[in-house]
């Protein structure tokens, strides 16, 4: 809203009204690329180049190209909410490239990320963690109850 860049790793992208390529949440991506309203198919390629069939034509229509940027540390950017994020100082600048050229992914037409967690491992190591915390409440509860017998016991 303010005219600034913030970087996003969602891939769904939609058209608006004037048929400029936005996110889910109708900000506009860089750099700006246009769908015209006869398109009858949008087609992304692995570097990012972006293409239209047009009603009643069968060569395809070059409309522009994605890029992808890198951080130094992507740790250091700043969350904004709704999978934005912000360059920070911590972040370093970005590192825009095509994808497909050296140190940069590729991109895949119809897919989405997923979650890089692996929900099994997770529910196991939450397992885990409760059966350690209930022996450690236990061993804290045997502690407080041999105290509580010595003291009895001396007065």
């Amino acid at each position: 809203a303010d005219g600034g860049t913030l970087y996003s790793r969602a891939g769904a992208f939609n058209t608006n009204a004037t048929g400029q390529l936005v996110t889910v949440d109708g900000a506009n991506v860089i750099p700006a690329i246009t769908v015209p309203t006869d398109a009858v198919e949008v087609i992304v390629n692995k570097t990012g180049q972006v293409f239209a069939r047009l009603q009643g034509q069968t060569n395809l229509q070059l409309l522009g190209q994605l890029q992808i940027a890198n951080f130094a540390n992507e740790a250091g950017l700043a969350p904004l909410g709704d999978n934005l994020f912000q360059e920070t100082a911590a972040s370093g600048p970005a590192n825009v490239g095509v994808p497909g050229d050296p140190a940069f992914a590729t991109i895949q037409q119809g897919y989405l990320e997923s979650s890089n967690v692996d929900p099994v491992k997770e529910i196991t190591e939450l397992i885990s963690a409760q059966r350690a915390y209930e022996m450690n409440s236990k061993v804290i509860q045997a502690a407080d109850d041999m105290a509580s017998v010595v003291s009895k016991n001396i007065r």
